[in-house]
C-alpha cells in the first residue's frame, strides 16, 4: 500500500541537471566558458527527464541561442558601425548596451526558472522570448 502523499508528488527526474544548467548560465557571467558546458548539458538530458525538468532544458537551451544570436547581430551592426565610420562612441555605446541588456535578460531568465524549478513548477511558454510566460513582479 502507498502513502496518501506519494500520488501527489511531482515527478523531478531531471531536477538537479536543470539547477545545474542555470547555476553554469549564471557562473558564465564571471567565465564564459560555462554556458556552452550548460547548452551541451542540457541538450544531452532533454527527453529523457520528466516534463517538468524537459520545461526548464528547453528554456535554458533557447536561452543560450537566442543570447548567441543577439550577440552576433550585436556584433555584425558593431562592424558595421566601424565600416560606415560611425564615431568611436556609438560602437562603445551599442556594445555595452547589448551587453547590458543581454546580462539583465539572461539572469531574469535564470532567476524565474530557478524559483519555478524549486517550486516544482514548469516554465509554462518555454519557447518565449521573454520570461516563459511568467509574470514578474516585485512580490513574487
Amino acid at each position: 500500500m502507498s502513502h496518501p502523499d506519494t500520488a501527489l508528488a511531482p515527478d523531478t527526474r531531471g531536477r538537479g541537471v536543470a539547477a545545474t544548467v542555470y547555476v553554469l548560465y549564471l557562473g558564465s557571467i564571471m567565465t564564459v566558458i560555462t554556458a556552452p558546458i550548460g547548452v551541451m548539458l542540457a541538450h544531452l538530458r532533454r527527453g529523457r527527464v520528466s516534463a517538468l525538468a524537459d520545461s526548464h532544458l528547453l528554456f535554458q537551451i533557447r536561452t543560450f541561442w537566442l543570447g548567441a544570436l543577439g550577440g552576433a547581430a550585436a556584433l555584425v551592426a558593431w562592424n558595421l558601425l566601424g565600416l560606415i565610420g560611425a564615431p568611436s562612441w556609438a560602437s562603445w555605446t551599442l556594445g555595452y548596451g547589448f551587453f547590458t541588456a543581454c546580462l539583465i535578460w539572461t539572469i531574469a531568465r535564470c532567476g524565474v526558472g530557478i524559483q519555478r524549478l524549486m517550486n516544482n513548477r514548469a516554465i509554462d511558454a518555454p519557447r518565449s522570448l521573454l520570461f516563459g510566460g511568467a509574470s514578474v513582479t516585485l512580490e513574487d
